[in-house]
């Protein structure tokens, strides 16, 4: 009973805040638009602010675990070569690239980290698993989109390149490694910047959890069940099943492992939606499978953590 109450200790409280944007949204107090300015403050600002402040002052030349972060690139890489070969089971040629991007894609950034700081207080280790798998997200997003465009099936150099130009903008990436180099060089910080940057950081939870909860549109999941239900199946289940035994036997606990079953199994990331339809594609299977995957993932979540707990590993 105790290392179950410690998994819905880890898991509800964000599913309940999620649901809690939902109805705030329901009854009119917050509205699509004002969701969306959540949402983009929250990956504009408040989210590289945090993983700034949780990286700036590690001291990584004792912590730096190259095994780890490896495992979690190639991990990520396996991940979006099994996706794609299970795409080929689909009858519909034009939703293969949202299924692949949905199925791999994860919310490593947002939801991985007030996870991780739900159970342990902090989250770099938690940082370092994103160095691993977030770049490549975003480039295997790019390439895949674009080679499976049910319009243009072959790859567009200059999208390409402007893509890749945005990648390496993103937010979330120049946090990382902003606070990556800040805490290689030992840069000092005065205690008043450093307490207006975690006042800054501590938004991005509950303001990115809300919104998402304010985002949620059921309707999404009915337009493509089959491909919606297949997708989150792998995410949820598909690829953790395969990948966490292999974190084991690496040696990876605690609050390593915790952050690798969340870079697997943790809610499609609602930029998914956003670069499928900027990219040509149709949008609504990518919409299905968030919705899917953030509502399912509190329940699987919750599974894994209790079986990880009860064998001692976390």
């Amino acid at each position: 009973m105790a290392n179950l109450i410690f998994s819905m200790n880890a898991t509800l409280p964000i599913f309940f805040v999620m649901m809690l944007g939902y109805f705030l949204r329901h009854i009119g107090l917050i509205d699509e638009s004002f969701a969306l300015k959540m949402n983009s403050f929250v990956f504009k600002i408040a989210l590289p602010v945090n993983l700034f402040v949780q990286l700036y002052s590690v001291d990584f030349y004792q912590m730096w675990d190259s095994t780890f972060v490896l495992f979690c690139f190639v991990a990520t890489l396996l991940a979006v070569g099994l996706a794609w070969f299970a795409s080929h089971l689909l009858r519909d040629h034009r939703i293969r690239g949202e299924f692949v991007q949905g199925t791999y894609r994860s919310s490593a950034s947002l939801l991985g980290m007030a996870y991780i700081e739900n159970i342990y207080g902090q989250a770099s280790i938690g940082s370092m698993m994103m160095i691993g798998c977030v770049p490549l997200y975003n480039i295997c997003a790019v390439i895949l989109l674009s080679l499976m465009n049910p319009e243009n099936p072959r790859m567009d150099k200059k999208l390409l390149k402007k893509t890749l130009l945005g990648i390496i903008r993103n937010p979330i990436i120049i946090g990382i490694f902003l606070g990556f180099a800040w805490a290689l060089l030992e840069i000092p910080l005065l205690p008043m910047f450093a307490k207006t940057l975690s006042l800054v950081g501590q938004l991005s939870t509950p303001m990115g959890i809300l919104s998402m909860g304010a985002l949620l549109d059921f309707g999404k999941i009915k337009e493509k069940l089959g491909p919606t239900v297949f997708a989150s199946l792998l995410k949820l289940l598909g690829l953790i099943a395969l990948f966490l035994p292999l974190a084991i036997r690496f040696g990876f606990r605690e609050e390593k492992l915790i952050a690798i079953l969340i870079m697997l199994g943790s809610a499609t990331t609602v930029s998914s939606f956003t670069m499928a339809k900027n990219m040509g594609h149709e949008g609504s299977l990518s919409s299905g499978i968030v919705m899917l995957t953030t509502l399912g993932s509190s329940v699987t979540l919750t599974f894994w953590i209790y079986l990880l707990r009860s064998m001692g590993l976390v």
